[in-house]
């Protein structure tokens, strides 16, 4: 059995470093209020889900999941523009939370929002 230890990582071994990048289509279902950071930075924090069905262990598998997100600067300013229920292509990456258990996923771009007033 294999352990995981810092040593293993592959910045330790002199291999190129982990990435870390997500690419999510998803619809805004939540959103606070704009906020500013000390250094005066924008920052939204949301929810996004995303429904899809996918292929795993040669099964069809139904996928839905919400998403705490945050997006800073002119991201956040674009999005806190944004109507709930929109759909859009975000792309960021994830990192731990300081304020609750769990991940968050940093939004970097977004891309197509789409409005659906059906939702």
């Amino acid at each position: 059995r294999r352990s995981c230890r810092a040593t293993d990582s592959p910045m330790a071994s002199g291999r190129a470093p982990a990435e870390n990048r997500l690419v999510l289509t998803a619809r805004i279902v939540a959103t606070g209020v704009l906020r500013h950071t000390p250094a005066g930075i924008p920052a939204l924090d949301l929810t996004l889900e995303h429904e899809s069905l996918g292929q795993e262990a040669g099964q069809q598998r139904q996928v839905q999941v919400q998403v705490k997100s945050v997006a800073l600067g002119v991201v956040a300013e674009r999005l806190v523009a944004a109507t709930l229920g929109a759909h859009a292509r975000f792309e960021g990456f994830i990192a731990g939370s300081r304020r609750f258990k769990g991940i968050v996923f940093h939004i970097q771009a977004v891309e197509d929002i789409e409005a659906n007033p059906t939702d």
